[in-house]
């Protein structure tokens, strides 16, 4: 299979590997460069925490609105400024390597603006290359390719793996 589109491409980049799924929550892996212990998480709220803290540790990209507070107590936004924290650990070849048992995806996330976040996300296993305007679209794309691969009846929704 030609790999082309299988690249991270920025410091941000993240594979994740999706292992088993039911009633449309998925369960895997997330890795990152700056790390060789792959993250586990067993629901999409879980994907997306890790996802959002790891973007804030990296600082990068960096979010379009902050966290709001009404309360003098309000929490703040950690961000690290320590180059030292963020040393690569692994080679994009080796992160690229990492593969789940129901699919694989490289998620590429290069704004944070409107609440949400904007990027591209690859499929590996079939090596197809989508952008997303959100959050909501990542999720969908991720849940229709395991449509797919579980040979489950196919989602007629907007979003969608074809070529646009």
């Amino acid at each position: 299979m030609e790999q082309s589109q299988w690249y991270i491409g920025t410091p941000n980049g993240v594979v994740m590997c999706v292992d088993s799924r039911q009633e449309h929550q998925f369960q895997g892996r997330l890795y990152h460069a700056y790390s060789r212990e792959g993250k586990r998480f067993g629901t999409m709220e879980q994907l997306l925490t890790l996802l959002e803290q790891f973007y804030n540790w990296m600082n990068f990209p960096y979010p379009g609105t902050d966290d709001r507070s009404f309360t003098e107590t309000g929490k703040e936004r950690i961000r690290s400024n320590h180059a030292a924290e963020r040393t690569k650990i692994m080679k994009d070849e080796e992160l690229l390597s990492r593969h789940g048992e129901l699919g694989t995806f490289v998620i590429r996330v290069q704004h944070r603006q409107n609440s949400s976040w904007q990027g591209r996300i690859t499929w590996m296993d079939k090596n197809k290359t989508v952008c997303f305007r959100s959050v909501w679209e990542l999720i969908k794309l991720v849940d229709g390719a395991l449509d797919t691969v579980c040979s489950e009846e196919d989602s007629q929704d907007e979003v969608s793996w074809t070529e646009g």
